[in-house]
């Protein structure tokens, strides 16, 4: 027995742990109170310091300052969130001019083109992680302009999870993985997040949004977006116009179920990655028409929500969203390090025409993005690589650090100079210059909610359970069921049930009983109100790149499936053909056809629908319980199938089956383009 092994048998500890002892403190527990990393006692860990009750955040606020900064800086260097994502290239084109509300130039002529770099991401993950984790998605676009670039970050919610900057290094560290174990990964299902989720009820309606089925987009391409916060529109004459901005895919917002996306998740962890660049290839572009709602400045107070509020929506119903363009995404990056990994986003790189409110998350992240990236990117030459540079022309007085590639050639670096006559020079506002909004501020420094409204965190949420279709309603409940059934603290879960009572108290009582815990005892608050426009069963629904698996062997009948399959593909419907082997396949009639999948190597999850043809093989056996493997997932998963004459035996009607979504070709003339309907309906929640 060594030295070290005698040490940890007396002791308990190596050599190495008792080194690191002198190391560990605990921070919470009886009698500890909150300091800041100067040991200095912290009064308000929650609320921003603000001019005035509604005023914008006051940058005196060291404390603010010193929380965010120092959270930016937690992670070297991947993204401390959106770590996990990808990027590509676009255009943005104007449907119609919006000269009367704003200045920025590539709003004001019907017809104009922007040049885009848009990116998606995952929130919790790492770059490691699953593109299907049960998260909020972000959706970042850089618009080349032509006064400089102007950068637009959403997220797949409308709404936020905190309702001020300071919250926000609190909430990710309570969602992402547990500090000791670094366990789970990409998932909200452990005891931090939900005790967090518990003890910060302003959350609220984003959980709902959460554990519902926008958690879980089927794509990209088919997934809305929100910047959530509320910026100003300044026209030329200096009046103000508060907005949101809203991104609408055009093939309609779809989402995969909680099962899909976890077997999904393990099976293909780059799936929507694969599908963007699928989809790209295959020249089906992804399209997103950009939605404002406009609410006018005299209007600011007349909701009973707070419009800087970003815990909460502005209802489509009640503020109208008017669609003024089109982006359509038609190019991957060359490279995914220099353009995607090296991409970078800041919600203050404005134009003129556009401007912040005093919304407190738009006032921090106004900061943080760009501190992030200073040291996520290790340079102040941040705009200096190539996927961020703007397309006009550059003169400023910033100089040296890391990676400068600029040569600057002046001997004068500063303003204001008479060496160079004063330049670069300024532009006045009235020949471009940007100027922000001269908004009167008063008040004294507070660190109070802007409003009253800000207290109320459950209307909204029982808002968005109301605007839910039944299926809707029993997703949301198996979502909660899940993550719930893997946090330990029996307190915390009652906790959880007792908040979301106050959303609804069937929904509360239901998700106690699976959960071990008592029922809620608090009822829902009296909202009745509900909002069509969040009812993913309203949404544009097409075949247009679905992806269909055709399940197909030797001997099929070679006129029938190469009709179909001229159907399918004149519809934009996305074709794979899976078999036993790569290769060829031949019909009954001499017909060949090419696999390009192989049962070994795909799953039924990754595709929309089926289509059974059957056939012989040579391992018929295996060959069979592939496709019923294939049909009872899809079955199960309310997908649309389609039945070749030679497939019938592979699903048959029965006292336990409605057959809801089943088209057989047998005796059906029509079959096809009954098959595209299918297909276009993607769910048949009625089948049993």
């Amino acid at each position: 027995m060594d030295d070290s092994s005698r040490y940890y048998k007396k002791t308990g500890k190596n050599e190495k742990d008792e080194q690191l002892e002198q190391y560990r403190e605990a921070n919470t527990g009886p009698g500890k109170d909150l300091t800041s990393d100067a040991g200095l006692k912290i009064s308000n860990d929650r609320w921003s310091l603000r001019a005035g009750r509604r005023g914008p955040t006051l940058f005196q606020d060291f404390h603010f300052y010193k929380k965010q900064s120092h959270f930016n800086r937690e992670r070297i260097p991947e993204k401390v969130v959106h770590a996990r994502g990808d990027g590509v290239y676009g255009e943005f084109e104007l449907y119609k001019s919006m000269r009367h509300v704003t200045k920025a130039h590539f709003l004001q002529e019907p017809g104009c083109k922007t040049p885009v770099f848009v990116r998606f991401s995952t929130f919790i993950g790492n770059k490691g992680s699953k593109d299907t984790a049960v998260d909020i998605r972000g959706f970042a676009t850089k618009f080349y302009t032509q006064e400089g670039n102007y950068d637009m970050l959403a997220l797949s919610f409308a709404v936020f999870s905190v309702m001020d900057a300071m919250k926000f290094p609190d909430f990710v560290h309570a969602v992402k993985p547990n500090p000791r174990t670094d366990v789970p990964q990409a998932t909200i299902a452990h005891d931090n997040a939900w005790d967090y989720i518990a003890n910060n009820q302003e959350i609220a309606h984003f959980i709902m949004w959460l554990m519902s089925s926008r958690g879980r987009p089927r794509s990209w391409r088919m997934m809305e977006a929100w910047p959530v916060n509320t910026f100003r529109f300044i026209n030329e004459h200096g009046k103000s116009t508060f907005v949101r901005f809203v991104w609408k895919p055009v093939l309609g917002v779809h989402s995969l179920l909680l099962d899909e996306a976890n077997i999904i998740g393990g099976v293909d962890p780059d799936f929507h990655r694969r599908d963007l660049y699928e989809a790209i290839e295959r020249g089906a572009y992804p399209e997103y028409e950009l939605g404002v709602q406009l609410i006018p400045e005299e209007d600011e107070c007349k909701y009973d929500f707070d419009i800087l509020d970003d815990t909460k929506l502005w209802p489509e119903e009640v503020v109208p969203v008017e669609i003024i363009g089109k982006m359509t995404l038609n190019r991957p990056v060359d490279n995914f390090f220099s353009e995607e990994e090296q991409s970078s986003f800041d919600p203050s790189t404005v134009v003129p025409g556009i401007d912040f409110t005093n919304d407190p998350v738009l006032q921090g992240r106004s900061f943080a993005y760009r501190d992030t990236d200073y040291h996520r990117l290790g340079t102040g030459n941040i705009n200096d690589i190539p996927v961020n540079q703007p397309i006009v022309e550059r003169n400023f007085n910033q100089r040296q650090s890391d990676v400068r590639h600029r040569i600057d050639v002046d001997s004068v670096h500063y303003h204001e100079n008479s060496l160079a006559n004063n330049t670069p020079s300024e532009t006045p506002p009235e020949k471009g210059g940007y100027a922000h909004y001269p908004e009167e501020v008063a008040g004294y420094k507070t660190r109070e909610r802007p409003s009253e409204s800000f207290y109320d965190f459950f209307s909204q949420s029982r808002l968005f359970w109301n605007s839910m279709p039944p299926v809707e309603k029993q997703n949301i409940v198996e979502t909660f069921n899940f993550h719930l059934g893997y946090v330990q603290s029996k307190s915390v879960r009652q906790q959880v049930v007792d908040m979301f009572a106050n959303v609804d108290k069937e929904m509360a009582t239901v998700i106690a009983d699976n959960i071990d815990v008592n029922p809620p005892s608090g009822g829902n608050v009296p909202v009745s109100a509900s909002s069509p426009a969040l009812n993913m069963e309203n949404t544009p629904h097409y075949a247009y790149t679905q992806k269909v698996a055709v399940l197909i062997g030797n001997g099929f009948d070679g006129r029938e499936v190469c009709s179909v399959l001229d159907t399918l593909r004149h519809c934009g419907v996305f074709v794979d053909i899976i078999s036993e082997k790569l290769g060829t396949i031949t019909g009954a009639d001499g017909a060949k056809l090419e696999a390009n999948k192989i049962f070994t190597s795909t799953y039924p999850v990754l595709f929309d629908s089926l289509y059974v043809v059957g056939g012989r093989s040579e391992g018929e056996a295996k060959f069979e319980q592939n496709i019923m493997h294939f049909v009872n997932e899809a079955y199960r998963h309310y997908k649309p199938i389609g039945v070749a004459t030679t497939g019938q035996c592979y699903i048959q009607a029965s006292k336990d089956n409605n057959l809801a979504g089943v088209v057989f070709a047998a005796n059906n003339p029509n079959f096809g383009d009954d098959f595209v309907s299918a297909i276009a309906q993607q769910r048949f929640w009625h089948r049993k």
